[in-house]
């Protein structure tokens, strides 16, 4: 065997497929019913509109933060306007403010609602769907990104815009865990919002599931305070309701796990052999413990051929994992081409997950944001389906033939299929227990094409068109769609991302930001 592993879900991501956890780049939901009342200052008849911000409004309101207003004429505008998907490079919002503490987001939602103009709120900036700016106001919380633990009580306190990679690094040197994602730039609030599937979450539920409490500004400016006892409608609305839907998240309480010990594996097979390797991976995950956690990946690599592999995160032992893959490998029936077990440590394993497995935790950063990272933006497109349950033979091949197509659309693009597991503590919660209703899953499915700079427009074009043929042709728009990995293209996106939920997330919607301050093109409407 060799000594690391052969694969690497960053690099992955780099081939072609966008493996990460979430589209954290919008945050926020909001106030409690009790607390987001309309009240006579807050009226549709009083609401103050004072017309578009002029350039003193933007003096007046730069003086009263401790945070950093930039406007298009400040020299840093044209990093900071830029999200993490290099797809959305020509977005320009009016202003961006760094928030250093909750009342500078008080004081630019209190603007953004006397000026009648938008606003998203920005954590890691990852929205699939670029909605991690607007053309208004960006609410930026990446500077409230403290990181306590307390490991009496196993909670987690961690500011909204702490970056995952941050929060490994100071969970693990900590011994505790927080199931989450993969992508070590994406901001924890928009990824706990949305739910938060990752590599542990077979074992200790979504990133939303261990969500404690919520500190957030409202709609109407307040500061409020989410948790179980305490505007508890607004805290389920909060565990898999999306972000940038109620208000601005600042800071959140986790429950976190002691460290088990983690082994790590991954196996690669020819291509020939991908239909097979689909349909064991399946029946194999529907059966495994709640200790193991795989996903399966189908990739075009452009000019360099394909990827056939399975990976995964073990929460036990080496040998313990040897036994459960044995079956695995039996029912494969052809010879893996590369093959790792091992184990590793909590922040050391995320790092593989991350891409970054050779850099520090500084140079797991990107490069245009802290002066020690090395990490690059990258450009992508992405849709997202599920798997009920394991699928019948022609089923299997149609999935592991629409990666084929990809290479008739587009021969030189890089993409694939993602096949993350779920089931274990994602399943034994009840689809109405949190706003997240995607309980009764074998896996999630991810496509994604990416490209350079150097790639033609014609190509990327290509890859768009295989996105939409995948979606009408080969996913079955019945089992829903992550809204962590939020598509711009869907119709029905409310019943897709929230089912039978979307009736409660909207009466909260209505209770809590009646004037629709928090909207976007796949926001919770205040009407169905």
């Amino acid at each position: 065997m060799p000594a690391t592993p052969t694969f690497n879900r960053r690099e992955f991501l780099k081939g072609g497929l966008h493996a990460g956890a979430a589209a954290a780049g919008i945050v926020g939901t909001g106030a409690v019913l009790a607390g987001c009342e309309t009240t006579a200052n807050n009226s549709p008849s009083s609401i103050i509109d004072l017309g578009r911000p002029t350039p003193t409004d933007w003096r007046r309101l730069a003086s009263t933060l401790q945070g950093t207003l930039v406007l298009p004429s400040s020299p840093s505008y044209a990093n900071d306007r830029l999200l993490y998907n290099s797809k959305f490079a020509n977005l320009h919002p009016s202003a961006i403010v760094y928030c250093e503490t909750s009342q500078d987001v008080a004081r630019c939602i209190d603007f953004v609602t006397r000026h009648s103009i938008e606003v998203a709120a920005r954590s890691g900036g990852h929205s699939y769907g670029g909605y991690s700016s607007s053309p208004g106001l960006v609410i930026d919380v990446s500077r409230l990104n403290s990181i306590t633990v307390n490991t009496r009580s196993n909670v987690a306190t961690i500011g909204a815009g702490a970056l995952l990679i941050d929060t490994y690094n100071a969970l693990g040197n900590a011994g505790r865990l927080l199931p989450g994602g993969s992508c070590p730039t994406v901001g924890i609030a928009g990824l706990a919002l949305g739910g938060g599937v990752g590599v542990f979450a077979r074992k200790f539920g979504l990133t939303c599931d261990n969500l404690q409490t919520v500190h957030m500004i409202s709609a109407s400016g307040d500061a409020l305070r989410l948790d179980e006892s305490t505007h508890s409608d607004l805290l389920w609305a909060s565990r898999g309701g999306g972000g940038g839907n109620f208000g601005v998240a600042t800071r959140f309480e986790f429950t976190v796990h002691p460290m088990p010990q983690i082994t790590l594996f991954s196996l690669e097979y020819p291509w020939n052999a991908a239909t097979s390797v689909l349909d064991a991976w399946q029946q194999w995950i529907s059966r495994a413990p709640d200790e193991l956690w795989s996903n399966c990946l189908l990739l075009s690599q452009g000019n360099f051929g394909y990827l056939t592999q399975i990976s995964g995160v073990y929460c036990g032992s080496p040998s313990g994992l040897e036994s459960l893959l044995a079956p695995l490998r039996t029912d494969i029936g052809t010879s893996a081409t590369s093959i790792f077990v091992g184990s590793n440590d909590y922040l050391e394993a995320m790092k593989i997950e991350a891409g970054c497995s050779n850099l520090s935790v500084a140079a797991c950063h990107l490069s245009a944001e802290n002066s020690s990272g090395q990490l690059n933006r990258e450009a992508y497109s992405a849709k997202s389906s599920f798997l009920d349950a394991p699928t019948s033979a022609s089923r299997t091949q149609d999935l592991v033939d629409a990666v084929a197509t990809l290479k008739d659309y587009a021969p030189t693009l890089g993409g694939g299929l993602a096949f993350d597991s779920y089931g274990g503590v994602i399943n034994r919660i009840k689809s109405d227990q949190t706003a997240f209703v995607h309980r009764d899953k074998l896996a999630g499915i991810q496509a994604t094409y990416s490209w350079s700079s150097d790639t033609s427009f014609s190509d990327i074009a290509a890859g768009e068109r295989w996105l939409t043929w995948l979606g009408s042709n080969v996913f079955d728009q019945a089992s829903g769609a992550y809204q962590n990995y939020i598509d711009p293209t869907l119709s029905d996106w409310k019943s897709a991302y929230y089912g039978a939920n979307i009736e409660r997330l909207v009466r909260i919607k209505k209770k809590c930001d009646p004037h629709n301050i928090f909207r976007f093109a796949q926001s919770i409407p205040v009407e169905l």
